[in-house]
């Protein structure tokens, strides 16, 4: 019976060795297998991912957005014409005045001294007045008869000459008297004036909004400086929306459009407005500065309100400037901005781009670059920027040009490229 024979030792090192090269070596190309379809994966552009929806038939309407104040139409700052003491002051913050109740008064005993002055100068102006037209009667009775005596040469004519002139004289005197009558007169009617503005009333009916002063309190002319605002009384039966719109919102505002206001105060509540007034001259804040605007007041009357609102709360408010109806419209987002080169795919704008570029490097670098700028420079100028949208055809998202119309917040109108 014969035995198997057994591999030497060295022969079963050698096999395992092999086993284990093939094992590593399958390891390997595996690795590198999954590496290489790891980088082709890579390369491949991945499918963008995109939400569709519906174009539809709405009403847009178009808004203007700004914040300012509420403010009485009304307002009236009370300062006085006179200076002095205020020995009168009736008012606190927020009483109701009538038309002519009495809101203040001043000492006025420096302004009666002042009128009995005028009229004591009056009452002398007129008595010097009348010794002067005595005056004048005697001097032309003896002017006549001086020339009497002329004619019948009873008398040189320097005597004659000098009745004439004596007559003259006090003819000249008396018509300045009447002068300072007058000028007296004029001063009086002044102190009267002056006394008379010591005491301020009411102009309107309202409610005293604003109270700077106190009793004892010396106050300042209007005709001295700016003068001391002592009150301010405003109608707050009759408010409005004092905002500012931004330069480039302004030019869609017109007088007469209607707006929603919200007021901070009063939560979600909407008052119901109407554009009065749109300022000719813009303000501007920030000047030289990257925060730099230019905004432009606009008054909007509140209307339909029973309440009684404060001057100064914050509000908000959203001018209807234009509305369509039944128009095509899209999400506003779904709009988008394109250049003279976007119906082109990837890769025709990468050769395009190639082809440029090749062709520069074959000129000089200075002239292509300067012909490069002109011809940009004029591109920029020719080339318009393009509205799309994207439609959705199959499973695909085709590129159309859109002419667009008023938007609101949400959606936009579409006047050609959508049905």
């Amino acid at each position: 019976m014969h035995q198997a024979a057994t591999p030497a030792p060295a022969v079963r090192r050698k096999r395992k060795s092999r086993r284990k090269l093939y094992i590593v070596l399958g390891i390997v190309g595996v690795i590198l297998l999954l590496i290489i379809s790891s980088v082709i994966s890579g390369k491949r552009e991945k499918p963008i991912a995109v939400t569709t929806e519906q174009a539809a038939r709405r009403t847009i309407v178009e808004t203007v957005s700004a914040t300012g104040k509420v403010q009485p139409e009304t307002e009236v700052k009370i300062s006085p014409e006179v200076a002095g003491e205020i020995i009168e002051l009736p008012m606190v913050d927020g009483k109701e005045v009538k038309k002519g109740e009495l809101l203040m008064k001043i000492r006025p005993d420096s302004y009666k001294a002042q009128l009995e002055q005028q009229q004591a100068a009056i009452s002398t102006a007129e008595s010097v007045s009348g010794q002067q037209q005595a005056a004048v009667q005697k001097a032309e009775q003896d002017l006549a008869q001086a020339k009497d005596l002329y004619n019948k040469k009873l008398i040189s004519r320097t005597e004659m000459l000098g009745a004439q002139t004596t007559f003259d004289a006090a003819k000249s005197m008396y018509e300045s008297g009447l002068h300072s009558i007058e000028g007296a007169k004029a001063s009086s009617s002044q102190a009267r004036d002056q006394l008379s503005k010591t005491t301020i009333y009411s102009p309107l009916d309202g409610v005293v909004t604003v109270l700077n002063s106190k009793l004892g309190e010396r106050v300042v002319a209007t005709n001295q400086f700016a003068g001391t605002e002592v009150m301010r009384v405003a109608d707050l039966n009759h408010m409005q929306a004092v905002v500012d719109v931004n330069e480039n919102d302004v030019v869609h505002v017109k007088i007469g459009d209607s707006a929603k206001v919200s007021i901070d105060a009063y939560g979600d509540r909407k008052f119901n407005g109407v554009v009065e007034q749109i300022a000719n001259t813009g303000k501007t804040t920030g000047t030289g500065t990257q925060e730099e605007v230019t905004n432009f007041e606009v008054k909007i009357r509140l209307e339909g309100h029973d309440m009684r609102l404060r001057p100064g709360l914050s509000c908000t408010a959203d001018i209807q400037t234009d509305m369509v109806k039944d128009v095509v419209s899209v999400p506003i987002q779904s709009v988008t901005i394109r250049t003279g080169d976007s119906h082109l795919s990837p890769e025709e704008i990468e050769k395009k781009k190639e082809a440029t570029e090749a062709k520069d490097k074959a000129d000089n670098a200075a002239e292509v670059e300067n012909v490069r700028l002109a011809k940009a420079a004029e591109k920029a100028e020719r080339e318009k920027l393009r509205k799309v949208v994207f439609l959705k055809t199959g499973s695909e998202a085709k590129l159309v040009e859109v002419t667009t119309g008023i938007a609101d917040d949400a959606n936009i109108e579409i006047k050609s490229g959508v049905k």
